[in-house]
């Protein structure tokens, strides 16, 4: 399975067009987290539009500039992650949106114990037996993809955790546009590669449930 996951687009969709070959060549495209900046309905169908004109497999977890009204048209599309599992070639990706409170006051913003409480939820019923991919706009704290400017970290105790009791494969993240990089927690992969709109993305591959590339790739 061949992935590009692309967070914080911001509704930069122009952006789209310089890896358009490398969208249609994918099996999945994961929209990790504000696919709009503080837009609604309109502005998040623009968005899938625009990426389903290269490829129509999709999966997306909303961002904590998306609002509420986003969750619920990603959820009627069929193709919404937040607080759910959904299996895909033997892999189980399992994916929680928003972010935590901050001083931005942004439209989507939860607490460390609504983010248990999705996780709680987007596991419930999943067969431990499969290997998991994590796509949570939060990223883990204490982490390379969590890392501001400033030095500070702002990432989430509870996925860190999450990450730690179960090692998924792999972890998706974004939200922190400066925290690129890949990094480790125990034997799970975590990458963030910042927004499109600054000419990157991600790239994962995965063959018999195993990594064989990961890599955060230049439009």
């Amino acid at each position: 399975m061949r992935i590009i996951a692309l967070p914080d687009l911001h509704e930069a969709i122009t952006h789209l067009e310089g890896i358009s070959q490398q969208l249609a060549s994918v099996d999945l495209v994961l929209l990790v987290g504000d696919l709009t900046n503080s837009g609604s309905v309109v502005n998040v169908s623009r968005v899938i539009n625009a990426v389903r004109q290269y490829n129509s497999s999709i999966l997306a977890v909303p961002g904590n500039w998306d609002k509420v009204e986003v969750d619920g048209y990603l959820s009627q599309i069929g193709i919404n992650l937040h607080h759910r599992h959904i299996v895909m070639d033997g892999i189980a990706f399992v994916g929680v949106g928003a972010a935590l409170y901050s001083p931005n006051r942004s439209p989507n913003e939860v607490s460390e114990n609504d983010l248990k409480a999705f996780l709680e939820e987007a596991i419930s019923g999943l067969d431990n037996s499969l290997p998991k991919i994590l796509v949570c706009h939060q990223p883990p704290i204490q982490s390379l993809v969590d890392k501001t400017w400033s030095g500070l970290h702002i990432g989430s105790e509870t996925i860190r955790t999450f990450i730690h009791e179960t090692q998924p494969l792999l972890c998706f993240s974004g939200h922190v546009h400066e925290g690129v990089g890949i990094d480790s927690i125990g034997r799970t992969q975590v990458i963030n590669p910042g927004p499109i709109w600054e000419d990157r993305y991600a790239y994962a591959e995965i063959v018999d449930q195993q990594i064989v590339a990961l890599e955060i790739r230049s439009c």
